[in-house]
C-alpha cells in the first residue's frame, strides 16, 4: 500500500510539473496564409495577435474579423494538442494505477479515455450527458 501512494504522489507531482510547462508554454494559430496570427498560452489566455497589413481592407472589415477569429480558434486547437501530448501519457499513468481512472473525474481532453466517453456531439470537450 505505501509503494502505491508513493507511486501516486509521484505521478501527482510530474503532473503539476507538466501543467506547470504547459501554462509556460506559447502556442500560435494563424490564418490567411499566415496573414494573421494569434499566440496564446498553455493556459489558454491570448497574449498576442499580429495582423499583416496586407490582411486589412477599409472596405473589407468582415473577412479581417472572420481571419482574427479563425487564427484564435486554430491557437486553441494548439493549446488542445500540447495539452493531450504533454499531459495524455500521465493521465494514461493514473488511469493504469488506479485501474481505469475515477469515476466521476475530469479527463483530460485527448486521453484514451475520454475519446471513448459517449456524450453528446454538441457538448463542450470532456463533457459527460
Amino acid at each position: 500500500m505505501g509503494q502505491l501512494l508513493q507511486q501516486a504522489q509521484r505521478m501527482q507531482e510530474e503532473l503539476m510539473s507538466a501543467q506547470q510547462d504547459l501554462a509556460d508554454s506559447e502556442v500560435t494559430g494563424s490564418a490567411g496564409g499566415g496573414l494573421v496570427q494569434a499566440t496564446m498560452t498553455g493556459g489558454g489566455e491570448l497574449v498576442g495577435m499580429r495582423i499583416d497589413p496586407a490582411a486589412v481592407d477599409p472596405e473589407d472589415t468582415e473577412t479581417l474579423g472572420d481571419l482574427v477569429v479563425a487564427a484564435v480558434r486554430d491557437a486553441q486547437a494548439e493549446v488542445q494538442r500540447l495539452a493531450s501530448q504533454q499531459l495524455g501519457s500521465i493521465n494514461a499513468n493514473v488511469e493504469g494505477l488506479l485501474g481505469g481512472g475515477t469515476p466521476g473525474g475530469p479527463l483530460i481532453e485527448g486521453s484514451a479515455s475520454s475519446a471513448d466517453e459517449p456524450g453528446d456531439a454538441d457538448s463542450p470537450p470532456g463533457h459527460r450527458a
